[in-house]
C-alpha cells in the first residue's frame, strides 16, 4: 500500500464476495472490514434512511419547481414521462440496494464505483457527484421562491414582480435561498440526531400533504384522468417535446441513493439501507404522478397560459384560495426546507469519504470529525457556502442558473452511469454472483437481484447514457429562449467539458499528496 491510502491506488477486488465480513460482526466492524473505523455515530433507524432519501427527492419541492416547465413543453401529455423516468430510475434504484447491501459506506457513489472499476475512475464518478449535488443544494434553496411569495407578500423583500424568472424575483429568491442555506448549515454541524428528527418530521409532513393535496385535486376537477391524453403543445413537436418536458421528471427522481451515502449512521446498513433506497423513490413516483395528474384535473384553465409559468402554486391558490391554500403553501415550503438539508447532508457525507482518502485537496481538515456530534462539520460548511455562491448566478441571469441546475442534473446521471457501467461489465465478466453473498445484520441473504441482475442493470446503464445525453443537448427553445447567446445553449456541455478539466487538475495535485 502506498502513502495514497487504498482509495487511490489499489485495484478493485477480483469479486464482491472477499468484502464481506462474516454476519456475526457489528455495524463498527462491518466498517472496519473496509479498512474505516468508525466515526461517525450510528444513530439514524430505518424511518430516518427513508426520510434521508424521500426528502433529497422531495416531489413537493421539485414538482412545485418544474411542473410549469414540464407542461409548457409537453402539454398534458408530459405526464407520460413520469412513469417512463421512473421505470428507468428503479432500475438504477435496484442496482444501488445491491451495492447499498455490499458496500454500507459513506459517499456511496464514490466509494461503489471505485471498488467496482479502479481509483481514478471511481474519483471521477465521485467529483461529478459532489459538483451535481452543490448545484441541486441551491436549486432546491431557490424553489422557496416558487412558493413563499404567494403563500404571503411580505417574503417578497425586494419588492416587484415575484415570478422567479424575473430581475426582482430572481434576486428575492437568491436573498431566500442564502438565509435558508445558512440554517441548513447550523443543523448540519450540531448533531445527526436533530438533523434526522428534522428530516423525519419534515418526510412525515410532506406525506400528509401530498396525500392531502392529491385527493383534494382529484375530487375538485373541471375535467377527467383522460386529459393526459391531450398533447398540447406537444402535438406539433411530437416525441421532441416530450423529450425536454421529461426534464422535469429527470430533475424530481434523483437522490435516491442517499439513503447508501447514510450508512455509516444507520443502524443495521446492509438491511435497512437496501429497502429505504427502493422504498423513498417507490413513494415519491407514486405521490409525485399523483400530484401531476391532480394538478391536471383541477387546473382552473389549460390554455390561459398560467399552468405554464406558474404550475402548481396557480392551481392550489386559484381552487383552494384563503386558509386552506395557505396550509398547503406552508406545508410545501417545509419540503423544500427539508430537502435542501437532506441534498447538503448527502453532499457533506460524499466530501467527507473522499477526503477520508485523501482524495480531496484539504483532506486533513474535511476529514475531520466533531467527537461530541460526530459530525463531519467542514464538508457541511463548504458545501453550503459553495452552494450559496452558485445563487449569485441566479442574480446575474436566471436563464444561465436554469441551464446550470440542468446541467447539474447531467452531472448526477453520468456519476450514477459511473456506478452501473462498471457494475455490468463485472456481471459480464462474471465477478458478480447472482446469487446473495453472505449475511445481513439480521443474518438473512442480502439483498440481490438474482437472475434479474443483468437485465435490470443494462437497463439502469442504458436509461442513463440515454438521459445524459437528452439534458445536455443544446437546445435553443430549451437553453437560450430569447436567442444571441450561444454559450448559453451549449451551457451543459461546456460545463461538464469545464469539469472533467478541473477534475483531471485536482485529480493529479491529490496523487501527489500524503493521505491524512
Amino acid at each position: 500500500m502506498s502513502e495514497h491510502g487504498p482509495a487511490l491506488t489499489a485495484a478493485p477486488p477480483p469479486a464482491v464476495a472477499p468484502e464481506h465480513p462474516r454476519d456475526t460482526d457489528t455495524d463498527s466492524s462491518t466498517l472496519a472490514a473496509f479498512g474505516y473505523r468508525q466515526q461517525l455515530h450510528r444513530r439514524m433507524g430505518r424511518y430516518a434512511s427513508f426520510a434521508a432519501g424521500f426528502s433529497f427527492i422531495s416531489v413537493l419541492t421539485t414538482v412545485f419547481q418544474f411542473f410549469a416547465f414540464g407542461y409548457s413543453f409537453g402539454g398534458p401529455a408530459f405526464f407520460w414521462t413520469w412513469p417512463v423516468v421512473f421505470a428507468g430510475q428503479l432500475a438504477v434504484a435496484a442496482c444501488f440496494a445491491e451495492l447499498a447491501a455490499r458496500y454500507p459506506i459513506s459517499g456511496a457513489i464514490y466509494q461503489w464505483s471505485t471498488r467496482l472499476s479502479g481509483a481514478a475512475f471511481g474519483w471521477f464518478a465521485g467529483w461529478l457527484m459532489v459538483l451535481g449535488q452543490i448545484v441541486v443544494v441551491s436549486a432546491a434553496a431557490l424553489a422557496l421562491q416558487v412558493v413563499l411569495p404567494p403563500l404571503w407578500s411580505g417574503f417578497q423583500l425586494t419588492g416587484g414582480d415575484p415570478s422567479p424568472l424575473s430581475p426582482t424575483g430572481a434576486a428575492n429568491a437568491a436573498v431566500l435561498g442564502v438565509v435558508l442555506l445558512a440554517v441548513t448549515t447550523v443543523v448540519n454541524v450540531l448533531d445527526i440526531r436533530i438533523m434526522a428528527v428534522v428530516s423525519s418530521i419534515g418526510v412525515t409532513a410532506e406525506l400528509v400533504g401530498v396525500a392531502l393535496m392529491a385527493v383534494l385535486l382529484l375530487t375538485h376537477g373541471d375535467r377527467g384522468p383522460g386529459v393526459v391524453m391531450h398533447t398540447g403543445s406537444a402535438g406539433s413537436g411530437g416525441l421532441g417535446l416530450l423529450l425536454v418536458a421529461s426534464f422535469s421528471a429527470a430533475y424530481v427522481m434523483v437522490g435516491f441513493d442517499s439513503a447508501g451515502e447514510m450508512s455509516e449512521e444507520t443502524r443495521n446498513p446492509r438491511r435497512t439501507a437496501p429497502r429505504t433506497i427502493l422504498t423513498a423513490l417507490s413513494a415519491a413516483g407514486a405521490a409525485g404522478g399523483l400530484l401531476l395528474l391532480g394538478g391536471l384535473v383541477a387546473a382552473p384553465s389549460l390554455t390561459d397560459g398560467r399552468l405554464a409559468s406558474e404550475g402548481l402554486s396557480y392551481v392550489l391558490t386559484s381552487r383552494f384560495g384563503g386558509s386552506l391554500g395557505r396550509v398547503l403553501l406552508a406545508d410545501v415550503a417545509l419540503a423544500v426546507c427539508v430537502a435542501t438539508l437532506a441534498i447538503q447532508t448527502a453532499g457533506a457525507r460524499m466530501v467527507f469519504s473522499m477526503a477520508r482518502d485523501g482524495a480531496l485537496p484539504r483532506s486533513r481538515r474535511l476529514a475531520a470529525v466533531s467527537a461530541r456530534s460526530g459530525m463531519p462539520t467542514a464538508p457541511a460548511v463548504v458545501v453550503g457556502v459553495l452552494a450559496a455562491a452558485a445563487l449569485l448566478l441566479n442574480l446575474a441571469s436566471p436563464e444561465a442558473y436554469l441551464a446550470l441546475g440542468t446541467t447539474c442534473i447531467v452531472l448526477v446521471y453520468l456519476a450514477y452511469a459511473m456506478v452501473t457501467g462498471p457494475m455490468l461489465l463485472r456481471r459480464l465478466r462474471g465477478g458478480w454472483d447472482t446469487a446473495a453473498q453472505g449475511s445481513d445484520e439480521h443474518g438473512r441473504p442480502l439483498f440481490t437481484l438474482g437472475r434479474w441482475g443483468l437485465p435490470v442493470n443494462a437497463l439502469a446503464l442504458l436509461f442513463g447514457l440515454v438521459m445524459a445525453v437528452n439534458l445536455a443537448w443544446p437546445r435553443a427553445e430549451v437553453y437560450d429562449p430569447q436567442g444571441g447567446h450561444w454559450y448559453l445553449q451549449w451551457f451543459t456541455v461546456l460545463v461538464l467539458a469545464g469539469a472533467l478539466l478541473l477534475g483531471a487538475v485536482a485529480h493529479a495535485a491529490v496523487r501527489r499528496r500524503p493521505r491524512p
